[in-house]
Formats: C-alpha cells, sequence, structure tokens
C-alpha cells in the first residue's frame, strides 16, 4: 500500500441523528431559563407582589451571582466525575430532576407580600440557578467530548442553535401571553410557571435520554480550583476579549429584556402588548440566522460580529423614539434588534468554539470545561445583573410598585427611565463592546472562524 495512503488518518464515523437532534434538545433548557426569569421576573416581583424596585433587583441578581462560584465547581466536579453513565450525563439528570419543579415554585409565591415575598422569590431562584448550573455547564461541554471533527462538532451546535431559537420563541411569546390572561393575578403566574417548567423538562429529559448512544472521544479537564481558572482566562488573551465583548453585549441584552414587560405596560399602553413586542424582536431569530451564517462564511465571523453589535446599537436608539413617533416606531425598532439578536445568539458561539479548538492546537491540552463554565458564569451572571440595573433604573427614577389588582399612576421622570433604559442604556452597552471585539484576535485558518450550520445535511443518516 502506498505510504501517503497507509499514513491517511481513518474517517471520523458521524454521530447519530438521534444524538445531535436529542442534544439540541437540552437548549430548549437553556434558551428557555435564560429568557423568562429576565423577561418576567422582575414585573412579578414590583408590579405582582409590590416589593419595591431596589429590593427585587437584589432578589433577582444575587441568586444568579452565585452562578460566578458554582459554576467553574461543577465544570471540575463532572470532569473528575466516575459516575455510571459518564461524566456528564447524570449531571444533566439530576438537573432534569430538580430544575421544572423548582421553576414552577418560583412563581408560585405564597400569599406574603414586599420583603416576605422578596425573600421567598431569592431562596427559590437560588436553588433554581443551582440546578441549572448542574445541567448547564456539562450540557455545553459535551460536542467537544462527542467527537473530534469540527464538521461534525458545528453539526451538533448547529442543532443547538436551531432548538435555542424555538426556546427562546416559544418561552418569550407565550409565557408572557399565560402570565395575563388572568389581569396579571398570582394565579395566571403560577399557571405559566407550570407551563414553563413542562417545557424545561421535554428538553432537559430529551437531552440526557438522547445522549446515551453519544460517544466519548476525548475527555476535557477543568483546571483544579478558580484561581487556576481564573489564570486560565487572563493567559489566553482572544478568549479573555471574547469573554468581555460577551459579557457586556449579554448585559445590554439582559437590560432590554427586563425592561419589555415595563415598556408594553408604560410606553406602549399595555400589559398585553409584551408578546407581539417580543415576537418582533425573537421572530426575525430562525429567519436571518442564515443570512449571518452566509456573512461569517464570506466575511468572517468577526467582520459578521461587527456588523450584528452595530445593528443593535441602532436599533436601541430608534426605540427611544417610540413615545414620540408612536408604537408602528417601537415594533419596527424591536424587529431591527431581532435581526442583530440573531447574530448575536449564533457569532460569539461559533468564536468560542473556534477559539477553544485553536486553544488545543496551540496547548496540547484540553481545556473546554474550564473556558466554558467561565462562559457560562459570565454569560448567566451579565443577564442578571441587567434586571438588576434596570431595577435601579426604576429606583432612581422614583417607580412605584404595586399588587396585581391595583393601578398606580407612575410619576413622569419614571416613565422616562423605562423608554431610556429599555434603548439608550442597551445601546450604549453595546457599543462599550466593540472595544473588545476590536481587541479580539481570531484563531482559525487565515484569520477566519467557520460558521455554525443551521440545517441539518439531508445525506447524513443514522
Amino acid at each position: 500500500m502506498p505510504a501517503d495512503l497507509r499514513d491517511r488518518p481513518e474517517p471520523v464515523p458521524p454521530l447519530p441523528r438521534r444524538v445531535r437532534v436529542g442534544y439540541g434538545l437540552g437548549s430548549l433548557c437553556t434558551g428557555t431559563f435564560a429568557t423568562v426569569p429576565g423577561l418576567i421576573l422582575l414585573y412579578y416581583l414590583t408590579n405582582v407582589l409590590a416589593v419595591p424596585a431596589a429590593v427585587a433587583g437584589a432578589a433577582v441578581f444575587l441568586p444568579k451571582a452565585w452562578d460566578v462560584l458554582i459554576n467553574p465547581l461543577v465544570g471540575a466536579v463532572s470532569d473528575r466525575s466516575r459516575l455510571r453513565g459518564g461524566p456528564r450525563r447524570p449531571f444533566l439528570l439530576l438537573g432534569a430532576c430538580t430544575l421544572p419543579p423548582l421553576f414552577a415554585l418560583l412563581f408560585a409565591a405564597p400569599p406574603v407580600r414586599g420583603a416576605a415575598a422578596a425573600a421567598y422569590v431569592a431562596v427559590v431562584f437560588l436553588l433554581a440557578a443551582t440546578s441549572y448550573a448542574v445541567f448547564q455547564v456539562p450540557y455545553v461541554t459535551m460536542p467537544a467530548e462527542m467527537t473530534e471533527d469540527p464538521a461534525e462538532r458545528r453539526r451538533v451546535l448547529g442543532w443547538r442553535v436551531a432548538f435555542l431559537g424555538v426556546a427562546i420563541l416559544l418561552s418569550g411569546a407565550f409565557a408572557p401571553a399565560i402570565a395575563h390572561a388572568e389581569g396579571d393575578s398570582p394565579v395566571s403566574y403560577r399557571a405559566m410557571g407550570v407551563a414553563v417548567a413542562l417545557l424545561l423538562a421535554v428538553g432537559m429529559f430529551g437531552a440526557w435520554f438522547s445522549t446515551r448512544w453519544a460517544p466519548t472521544v476525548a475527555r476535557s479537564e477543568a483546571e483544579p480550583s478558580i484561581r487556576a481558572q481564573l489564570a486560565a482566562a487572563r493567559s489566553h488573551r482572544p478568549f479573555l476579549h471574547l469573554l468581555v465583548m460577551w459579557s457586556v453585549q449579554a448585559l445590554a441584552v439582559g437590560v432590554m429584556l427586563a425592561g419589555v414587560q415595563y415598556f408594553a405596560t408604560y410606553t406602549l399602553g399595555s400589559p398585553g402588548a409584551v408578546t407581539p413586542l417580543f415576537a418582533c424582536l425573537i421572530g426575525p431569530l430562525v429567519l436571518v440566522m442564515p443570512l449571518w451564517n452566509r456573512l461569517a462564511r464570506t466575511r468572517g465571523v468577526k467582520t459578521a460580529q461587527w456588523c450584528a453589535s452595530l445593528l443593535f446599537v441602532v436599533g436601541s436608539l430608534l426605540l427611544a423614539l417610540t413615545p414620540v413617533a408612536g408604537a408602528g416606531v417601537g415594533y419596527a425598532a424591536t424587529a431591527v434588534i431581532g435581526v442583530a439578536y440573531a447574530g448575536l445568539q449564533l457569532l460569539p458561539m461559533t468564536l468560542l468554539a473556534d477559539t477553544l479548538a485553536a486553544d488545543v492546537v496551540r496547548t496540547g491540552r484540553r481545556r473546554a470545561a474550564t473556558f466554558t463554565g467561565l462562559w457560562t458564569a459570565a454569560e448567566t451572571l451579565a443577564f442578571a445583573l441587567g434586571a438588576g440595573v434596570f431595577a435601579l433604573v426604576l429606583a432612581a427614577t422614583g417607580f412605584r410598585s404595586s399588587e396585581a389588582d391595583q393601578e398606580v399612576a407612575q410619576p413622569g421622570v419614571a416613565l422616562t427611565g423605562i423608554t431610556l433604559g429599555m434603548s439608550v442604556l442597551p445601546a450604549l452597552l453595546a457599543a462599550a463592546s466593540l472595544w473588545a471585539l476590536h481587541r479580539y484576535r481570531e484563531d482559525g485558518p487565515a484569520g477566519r472562524s467557520v460558521p455554525v450550520p443551521l440545517k441539518e445535511e439531508t445525506s447524513r443518516d443514522d
């Protein structure tokens, strides 16, 4: 046999389709849990449970700040795990058994109001955030361990992105609709909590069950301590700049998500307007994501990320004109933001995957668990901080909290704060993130990353 044929590596067998699709189901959990609390929880506290805005912001933010500690810890524990079923799947099962009931309890507060209600929500949210970390950190690590073929790994991530869009659209559109069905009553919020818990269970148990057929061809190992993990991040400049960029952009998105319900109620004049408003925001996700993928393929992922970031800034600034120009401008601006948001969901994930692959080549070490743990912790913290920042805007402008059956007139400065907090503040944050994007240097052939495909190749069979 010729030498060149003997030395050619064996082709990597494709993953079964049920593994790729089943793994993607897990995004029904990650997309939903990242969306619904950020969209509804702050409003639930201030407008249903009569919690003052500053206290409500602390109740939403502090439990999620716990993720900074728990996410890297979960990564390290799962790395060392020798449980039956592999190093990751037992954690997926534990999260699937605990998060859905905790989420239902989160919106089933006892008949207390004010500080007592805030304490209840904070404790349950802390437990739910811990359960989510137990599922999420091993989940995002699995693609790097299922296959060493970059093309196959991108197919797996493609399904994850597709289900992520479905999760955000379903949970973001229908959760507020259910919550407002009974006029913002505690009963309607309890029904919403149960409905979302069922969606979480479908995604989490589906991912756990389907990945039983996934091979483990490589094991990534996290650094032994949080200090060591932070040191590894500081030493990897491309990852550090990418992390800073996405954390600030996630903060901008978190501020906007926290403000959507207030914007619908007080700027557009109807709590129910949140459903079409969110549909404008998320509707373009699946439709335009192939266009972002094509731009990334032809011009490079970093260039596409620049375009998505700038478009988000422009759309956010246009949103500030709603009180003057009317609701039509508000919906149109939200659709522009939605087009940008599609890119912001796809492109940072692609840049991260390529950066981690380049790190393996550069160092010879598989540190995906370390970097993904830090990434998910920073992302979750940023989204939670977004709600806290918007709560501070409400408190600073004199927003008046109330119970569900009360109508409280808001001062004019509070109404202005809601509009600017929903529009100008996210625009400023997104603009600030461009500094880190400018400093980021892509790791990949010819400085150009490879985008994640969005559609499954029909030629692949089980």
